[in-house]
């Protein structure tokens, strides 16, 4: 008997089908009300690579130059969702030259042929709306020059996609897929001429979505930066459109209002986004785009932004991963990163997180979301946080830390995050406690790892695994991994590590004697990459022999490194087809 979850999942997808079918009768002869204003963001790079037939989505790359994008064989779900999406029109749209034009009119209209009678698996809710929205804002593109009867086909296909979602925008998940149907829905409803009767609904079922999912300290239950960014940005699109329609919608504004915040505390000194919870960095320009769009000024001040705790002071920015990691459905693709830290300087980013395997497989997936992916404390190897068993539809985070305290304050010369979890209570009586300093200058960061067995029972179930362990001590290791472009060596006798940035600034981490230094590889995951990125980490190894220990490090610019650098040095290129600059 099939499980109840891919019983609704199948339903669903019947559902959606019928519906599609139903729309594609109609006939509804339409045009734009006024002439829409692109707002969404592409890549000039990847324009011109899609144009000449170098097709990279989800992590895959097919190479088929003179193809259409609709013939290409799709390697996974998530490659022919992001095709169906139609997001890489924003990329076509940044290039703008003769073939990119000419791929953007071709494949457009190719879909219509081949799909738009209500066949294939673009008819979902999410990629619907976020079909639509691109659709919209690149009108402009898509029919320069082009023949009557194609324009009415393409009016056509856009007010049966919008009769589709109209229906079934409901049967979208909650969260990020149902923000993009319902924007998909006001866009529409306010862009074409007879489906005005759409954009109230749709603006009021989008005031309630935001009351139930945008928490009042403008978060998600996910804890996903970037799934923050991409709702932020929808959102700051449907407000837009609906102030040019004199559409009231004041739960839309005040959760924008909310959102705005929480970004800018998760930005790191560079722009982009931490790198939690299965996010990344952030499309360059996106956040500045949204934030600017939201009018919206400000960080969050004190304690904690979506459960991140953020130390910045001169060019520099710690985010502190600070809170218990989402649970349920919520931690799918959550990560077991409680009290992993980031650190930036200036445009350079130094201290990471592996980040998101999931463009690159199962296996990459899960290592990702492992706790030796992050920089922070692992003790014996293990996470502090279980996922659910490989291959089950729903790997949830299981037995994850449930108390962390967390206390933000002033040192003497600078601020001080305090914090820990009981991860690894339950296991080992362990728990982990990290304090992080920041000078005011944001030249000096220090940091201390601790380990203890707090009452009776945790120091019972210590003594239980010095027992396992033939009284050797309980391993540990804290990872410090660092960006591919920091140039990583071992000096003064193996005691210290020397990070030499692009910007031409020297960072200096040393350590106490109480833990071995090493420097090893590691991995740097990118959704734009094809591969994984080579890097390195610096590792403290030693074991816990005790009821209470700790650790002692220190990451430092080197004293003849000046206040203020001239950061001129050109960020890493979009990366080539074949991937041989990961290895630079």
């Amino acid at each position: 008997m099939a499980p109840p979850g891919r019983f609704r999942a199948n339903w669903t997808r019947i559902q959606n089908r019928m519906a599609a079918r139903r729309a594609v009768w109609a006939r509804p002869a339409t045009a734009f009300v006024s002439s829409p204003e692109p707002r969404t963001i592409g890549s000039f790079a990847r324009g011109r690579q899609l144009a000449a037939g170098n097709f990279m989505f989800a992590g895959h790359l097919v190479q088929q130059p003179g193809t259409s994008i609709w013939d290409i064989a799709a390697p996974d779900p998530a490659f022919e969702a992001e095709l169906h999406g139609f997001g890489w029109l924003d990329d076509l749209a940044a290039a703008g030259d003769a073939p990119a034009r000419r791929a953007a009119h071709d494949w457009t209209q190719d879909w219509i042929s081949r799909f738009g009678a209500g066949r294939g698996p673009g008819w979902t809710p999410d990629l619907t709306g976020r079909r639509i929205i691109r659709w919209i804002n690149h009108a402009l593109l898509l029919l320069a020059g082009q023949e009557r009867h194609v324009s009415d086909a393409f009016y056509r296909s856009l007010a049966q996609q919008t009769l589709f979602l109209g229906k079934r925008w409901h049967a979208a998940a909650p969260g990020l897929p149902r923000f993009e149907a319902l924007t998909g829905l006001i866009y529409a409803g306010i862009a074409l001429e007879g489906m005005s009767v759409y954009a109230g609904p749709a603006a009021r079922a989008l005031d309630r979505e935001c009351g139930a999912h945008i928490g009042a300290e403008g978060h998600l239950v996910t804890r996903n930066p970037e799934e923050l960014l991409d709702v932020f940005t929808l959102l700051t699109w449907a407000a837009e459109a609906l102030r040019e329609a004199e559409i009231e919608a004041p739960g839309l504004i005040a959760a924008t209002g909310r959102i705005a915040p929480t970004l800018r505390t998760l930005r790191h000194a560079d722009g982009g986004l931490a790198r939690f919870h299965g996010g990344g960095r952030g499309f360059d320009g996106r956040l500045d785009t949204a934030l600017a769009a939201s009018g919206v000024k400000g960080r969050r001040e004190g304690g904690l932004a979506m459960g991140f705790a953020r130390l910045s002071a001169g060019r520099t920015s710690v985010i502190i991963d600070a809170a218990p990691p989402p649970t349920g459905a919520a931690s799918a693709g959550a990560h077991a990163s409680t009290m992993a830290f980031e650190l930036t300087s200036g445009r350079r980013p130094v201290i990471v997180n592996c980040g998101s395997g999931a463009g690159f497989g199962a296996e990459w997936r899960r290592a990702g979301r492992a706790t030796p992916s992050h920089s922070t404390l692992v003790v014996d190897g293990a996470s502090s946080a279980r996922l659910g068993p490989p291959g089950a539809e729903a790997e949830w985070l299981t037995q994850a830390p449930r108390h962390v305290p967390v206390q933000m304050s002033h040192a003497s010369d600078g601020v001080r995050f305090e914090g820990g979890h009981d991860g690894y209570v339950a296991r080992y009586g362990l728990t982990h406690a990290r304090t992080i300093e920041m000078t005011f200058d944001g030249r000096g960061v220090a940091g201390e790892d601790m380990l203890l067995a707090l009452g009776p029972e945790d120091k019972r179930r210590f003594d239980a695994a010095m027992d396992a362990a033939r009284m050797q001590g309980v391993p540990y290791q804290i990872h410090f991994h660092l960006h591919p472009e920091v140039d990583a060596h071992l000096d003064m006798g193996g005691a210290a590590v020397s990070l030499a940035l692009r910007s031409g600034e020297i960072w200096v981490f040393r350590t106490d004697a109480r833990a071995k230094i090493t420097l090893e590889p590691s991995v740097y995951l990118e959704k734009s990459r094809i591969r994984p990125r080579a890097s390195k980490q610096i590792v403290l190894s030693g074991r816990a022999l005790e009821y209470a220990g700790r650790i002692r490090w220190s990451l430092a610019k080197a004293q003849d490194t000046p206040i203020s650098i001239r950061d001129l040095a050109p960020d890493a290129p979009y990366p080539a087809l074949d991937g041989d600059q990961d290895d630079d």
